[in-house]
């Protein structure tokens, strides 16, 4: 599993390349997208962790886009634009961004942005970012999963189901809002996917998959995460 994804929107160049590799730094994982058009397919399908935004797009107002990539994602936006003015950076905040940052930046401030958004994205849904069950570390801000400091490999759709239940650890998650979110743009989200990822997930981050202490099992209801009492 690769770091967290970041979808880069901005139609120049130099500027695109320059956050490409400030955010391979740190980590992440780059994607690109030079439109409008394109911001909203790929928060459609590629399923961004973090969204950069620049304001000045060749076929629309990046403000204009804020509230359509809202439809899709919820995931955070942070503004990268020249436009220094208070109002827009205000405009920008009350249509659904969660940050703007000035050009030109510094690289080392933008990743410090990003890692901020995501604490403040797993607090605002109620999670820890970091948890602890039987021997295995979840941080859902790094986007690493790990057993005595080696690192567990997962795919998109078996981190997805686990940060789902890792949000509200120790509480049921049911079956439709873990399919909503591994799976957004199915209309057919069967139970029975989902039954595949947690019985693949279990072989990699259970003690004993035969014998489930971690992702256990609402019959009928959903899946829970369990997590060392002491913590």
């Amino acid at each position: 599993m690769s770091g967290q994804r970041v979808l880069v929107v901005d139609d120049d160049l130099h500027i695109r390349r320059l956050l490409q590799a400030t955010l391979v730094r740190g980590g992440y994982q780059p994607i690109e997208a030079t439109t409008a058009a394109e911001a909203i397919e790929q928060a459609k399908t590629a399923s961004p962790d973090v969204i950069l935004l620049d304001l000045g797009l060749p076929d629309r107002d990046g403000l204009e886009i804020v509230p359509l990539l809202r439809k899709y994602t919820q995931a955070p936006i942070l503004v990268v634009s020249a436009r220094d003015g208070t109002d827009q950076k205000v405009t920008a905040l009350d249509l659904g961004a969660n940050d703007y940052v000035t050009k030109p930046f510094d690289s080392e401030e933008v990743l410090a942005r990003v890692r901020a958004s995501l604490r403040h994205y797993v607090a605002a849904q109620g999670g820890s970012p970091v948890l602890h069950t039987h021997g295995l570390r979840i941080d859902l801000v790094n986007r690493t999963i790990t057993r005595d400091s080696e690192e567990i490999r997962l795919t998109r759709k078996e981190y997805e189901v686990l940060r789902q239940l890792a949000l509200t650890p120790g509480r049921v998650v049911t079956h439709q809002r873990i399919l909503e979110a591994a799976w957004p743009l199915e209309h057919d989200r069967r139970v029975d996917y989902l039954r595949i990822v947690v019985r693949n997930l279990r072989q990699k981050v259970e003690p004993d998959p035969a014998r489930p202490s971690i992702v256990l099992n609402e019959l009928g209801v959903g899946y829970r995460l369990m997590t060392d009492p002491e913590r």
